[in-house]
């Protein structure tokens, strides 16, 4: 059975020192995959409010979204599950002393991260470090299919 509709989400690519935030939302650490911070859009918010309700929620950061870098979409092939994310440059919105934390008790890990070590984290999607750390605007990260 095939979903109605994707799910549309918006993400951060927060760098910090040349580091880039990296979170694990997998219940129980079942997975060792790892993704920006973000989440569902919500009605009558804009995708940028969108994603700084997210974060906050996430990480306890307050972040200024900038421009798109990134589209990716991806699914489950066997399931229901297909989600478009939108993926925007951010910048911490307040002091230079980081404290993450997660409010709602979505994320179960976080990490900051150079380009290298992002290369060997198991990651999604799998044109995030060339956008991240490119100077392209919007690339467009073709369907993935989902893998725990």
């Amino acid at each position: 059975m095939r979903p109605a509709r994707p799910r549309l989400a918006v993400r951060a690519a927060i760098l910090h020192r040349d580091r880039l935030l990296v979170v694990n939302a997998y219940p129980g650490q079942k997975s060792d995959l790892w993704c920006l911070p973000g989440g569902g859009v919500e009605p009558a918010q804009s995708l940028p409010q969108n994603l700084q309700r997210e974060v906050t929620e996430e990480t306890g950061l307050t972040i200024a979204v900038g421009p798109p870098i990134l589209i990716n979409e991806f699914h489950d092939p066997g399931g229901r599950f297909h989600q478009v994310e939108l993926h925007f440059r951010a910048t911490l919105d307040g002091p230079d002393t980081i404290t993450l934390a997660d409010p709602d008790g979505v994320v179960n890990r976080f990490r900051w991260v150079t380009r290298d070590q992002l290369t060997r984290l198991r990651h999604k999607p799998d044109g995030l470090a060339n956008a991240v750390w490119g100077d392209q605007f919007a690339h467009y990260d073709p369907l993935e299919a989902i893998i725990m």
